[in-house]
């Protein structure tokens, strides 16, 4: 697989890897890919060894197994096959949307020191309608971003429009480069799981992450205040409740995708909560 390497780290479609210190595994959210991590990654690069994978099924990524039916269990054991290749076996963890709702599962299952989930999917209660509200989004956006790839590279040229194009995701969409806003796009036009994923959203026992008393690391629910995907009014409360010793903190001014909108603010939160539980010394 063809690589570059830029002054902060290597990259390919499929991974970034770059900086010196701790591990740092950067998780996206559905449809996106690792470019998501890109306003932060000169920061965070300062600091940890960053790990930024495309998670299994999207663009860029690893396929994800033929024959296993898509749930958030089965999307955490396809991420930690990627762990294991890239020769990761244990680090601090911060994930965006479903990003944040598989870091969870990592923490869940013992792989990560600690846990910043940032408007983490999956988070609602069993029989909300959430579970069909968050479906009906995907099964409008990823048709909608897939019909809108050949006109891109003309409609997104100014500012202006790549505010209103990504208006749902973040505020200020307008920060994105051109580039930038290209494969935020592809990431959702060539996104080919949506079938397999909206019947899992739609079914609690499929998407939502179980068995949380169990999480003994720290967990951070980090929330974007502006979120329109995932709200903490609705999407919040399960995760407050049943994760031990979980702290919430309100990210204000960002979107759901809040990396373009306040990168300083994304990388200082994710640095101060691991910072703060660092892993003892063998």
């Amino acid at each position: 697989m063809q690589s570059t390497t830029s002054a902060d780290g290597r990259e390919t479609a499929a991974c970034f890897r770059g900086g010196t210190g701790q591990p740092l595994l950067l998780l996206h959210g559905g449809t996106g890919t690792w470019h998501h991590w890109r306003p932060v990654l000169p920061k965070l690069t300062t600091s940890f060894d960053v790990i930024a994978p495309t998670i299994a099924a999207h663009v860029g990524g690893p396929r994800f197994p033929v024959n296993v039916r898509w749930t958030i269990s089965t999307a955490a054991d396809a991420l930690e096959r990627q762990l294991d290749t890239l020769g990761v076996d244990q680090a601090h963890a911060a994930g965006n949307s479903l990003g944040g709702a598989l870091g969870i599962e990592l923490a869940k299952r013992g792989r990560v020191h600690s846990v910043v989930a940032i408007s983490p999917a999956f988070g609602w209660e069993p029989g909300s309608p959430e579970g069909a509200r968050t479906a009906h989004m995907f099964a409008v956006l990823v048709p909608r971003a897939r019909k809108s790839l050949p006109v891109a590279p003309f409609v997104l040229r100014s500012a202006k429009a790549r505010r209103l194009a990504f208006r749902e995701a973040m505020i200020h969409g307008d920060r994105l480069t051109l580039p930038e806003a290209l494969e935020f796009t592809r990431g959702a036009g060539e996104f080919t799981m949506l079938d397999a994923l909206l019947p899992a959203i739609r079914n609690d026992a499929d998407c939502l992450p179980a068995d949380l008393d169990q999480i003994k690391t720290p967990v951070l629910l980090a929330w974007a205040e502006h979120d329109h995907f995932v709200p903490a009014e609705t999407c919040a409360t399960r995760y407050r409740r049943e994760i031990p010793g979980a702290e919430f903190r309100l990210l204000p001014a960002v979107g759901h995708v809040p990396m373009w909108d306040n990168p300083d603010l994304i990388a200082d939160t994710i640095i101060d909560w691991t910072r703060r539980h660092e892993p003892e010394p063998e």
